[in-house]
């Protein structure tokens, strides 16, 4: 793996206007992404994972969102660049599989004809070579026959298939970054496995910087490098995917994994996130935006500007609440044990 930085994210806030006042979805997020890696953000619905990926884009309403911060990707900040310049990068340096494979791919056209779409825009081949690189590509995707699928509509194919023309035409210029927002949200569990597996092989082939959005923590320690944490629109916890695992210290990292089923564990029932991550109205910007969810821990342990700081190498983490935090099951007391 490079260590040179591929993308850097610094101070990012995007704001959405609701009644005419801009509320921060994504909250002063800093974070750098290298060539050949793959860094995981993770949480819950509602957190700015997607918000954050879409910032990176440009692919937000203009006049209803304020973006402010820097997006430095090859030397330019994405975010001063106009909708001209930012086309030319959007497919050809940075491709997004998105979240909804039919809803992302054009239901009039063939999906030879989309996967061709963006060499069209960006590449000078002749439409014999673009058919032969499209085919090259539903093949390379995994899909048993190219020429067939080719030709085919969206409605046409499975969910499974549908995701892979979504990778191949993210893939189609041969990006030196991807995008993965939620990959496998709607699939079945098999397919789950072999479009991950896919990504992965596409990653060790083009050397490839993926930032893979993701609300699964099992993915998460199969793919990822490094793991950024988000809650309420800031990024909580960051380390090494080993590291993250194996020492969680955020209280909110802490109940994600404490969530997860598992079969070494003889607990009755799984933990439970009291709470909901909370509207960008009613959002705290003062504070630990996690205290309301963990209201055992005493409100004096909780930092009144909690900052993101380094507390082992290359370890980071939000608010000092993580050096008092447990959960109530810990201490048999029932009175916060989510039933």
């Amino acid at each position: 793996m490079s260590n040179q930085p591929l993308l850097e994210l610094k101070n990012l806030r995007t704001s959405f206007r609701i009644n005419n006042n801009y509320y921060a979805a994504v909250d002063d997020v800093t974070l750098t992404i290298k060539e050949n890696e793959v860094v995981a953000i993770v949480g819950e619905s509602g957190c700015g994972k997607s918000a954050l990926a879409l910032s990176i884009m440009g692919l937000h309403p203009q006049g209803r969102t304020k973006l402010e911060g820097n997006v430095n990707f090859n030397g330019k900040n994405l975010l001063s660049l106009t909708t001209s310049e930012m086309n030319k990068i959007r497919g050809k340096d940075i491709g997004m599989i998105f979240q909804d494979p039919l809803t992302a791919l054009n239901p009039l056209m063939t999906c030879g004809r989309q996967i061709e779409e963006s060499m069209t825009y960006h590449t000078n081949l002749s439409s014999g070579k673009k058919k032969q690189k499209a085919l090259e590509l539903l093949k390379k995707v995994g899909i048993p026959n190219p020429e067939r699928t080719y030709k085919q509509f969206p409605h046409e194919l499975s969910g499974g298939m549908r995701q892979r023309v979504v990778i191949a035409i993210a893939i189609a210029c041969e990006p030196s970054l991807v995008i993965a927002d939620e990959p496998t949200t709607a699939l079945d569990v098999t397919i789950q496995a072999q479009i991950m597996d896919l990504l992965k092989d596409l990653q060790r082939q083009m050397k490839t910087g993926i930032i893979l959005i993701t609300h699964d923590l099992g993915v998460v320690a199969e793919m990822a490098d490094r793991v950024a944490v988000m809650y309420a629109g800031e990024i909580v916890e960051l380390a090494d995917v080993k590291t993250l695992f194996k020492n969680p210290l955020h209280p909110y990292t802490r109940s994600l994994l404490n969530s997860i089923p598992s079969t070494a564990s003889e607990k009755d029932r799984l933990h439970v996130i009291k709470g909901i991550v909370p509207s960008l109205q009613n959002l705290p910007r003062e504070g630990c935006r996690f205290k309301e969810r963990i209201d055992w821990i005493d409100d004096h342990n909780h930092e009144e500007h909690p900052i993101l700081r380094e507390v082992e190498a290359n370890h980071y983490v939000r608010c000092t609440c993580y050096n008092h935090f447990h959960f109530p099951e810990e201490i048999g007391d029932s009175k916060y044990v989510v039933s």
